[in-house]
């Protein structure tokens, strides 16, 4: 069997198809470093938190408003586990679909240099990266909710324990004259 160097009409096609990928693992890197910084804010807030947990530790007696903030450092930390794990859940998922993506394009470009029959691994590789991707984006979606509701849950509580310190005759302003 003799080598023949493929025409340009080939190379071309070889190279479009390699793109796909390309864009698909840029998007995935990508995804990869928000989501580290996520990971890290939540660390961040865990570890903000430490001296408030340690503070109310040494307390013996708590009045409501300090069983209040405790709850509230319970449930944030509660919160905080369950982010952290669903967002290295979604990492491993993300480095996952990098890898398949990356063998998809190994794949085409073999599939295309050697003119082996076989496109069916590139689409089956591209479809599985695909689904770690969107699996990955599902998971994202659930943290950022989990996200969204303890910072309702923090605000929620400054406005409780606002009401303690807020000046005589001082009136909540309603939601709705905030956009008049």
């Amino acid at each position: 069997m003799q080598f023949t160097p493929p025409d340009l009409d080939s190379t071309i096609s070889v190279i479009s198809a390699m793109i796909t990928p390309a864009v698909l693992i840029l998007a995935t890197g990508s995804l990869i470093l928000t989501t580290t910084n996520r990971l890290v804010r939540v660390i961040d807030r865990v570890r903000a938190m430490l001296p408030e947990f340690e503070k109310q530790a040494a307390e013996q007696s708590l009045d409501a408003l300090q069983q209040e903030k405790r709850d509230l450092l319970f449930a944030q930390l509660d919160r905080a586990t369950v982010r952290a794990r669903l967002i290295q859940k979604a990492l491993a998922r993300l480095y996952m679909a990098l890898s398949v993506f990356l063998a998809t394009s190994v794949a085409l470009g073999i599939i295309a240099l050697t003119h082996f029959t076989a496109a069916w691994v590139a689409l089956i590789l591209g479809l599985i990266g695909a689904g770690l991707l969107f699996s990955a984006s599902i998971l994202l979606i659930l943290e950022s909710r989990l996200s969204l509701a303890a910072t309702y849950e923090e605000m929620d509580y400054i406005r409780r324990i606002s009401h303690h310190h807020a000046p005589v005759g001082h009136k909540p302003v309603r939601w709705w004259r905030l956009y008049r």
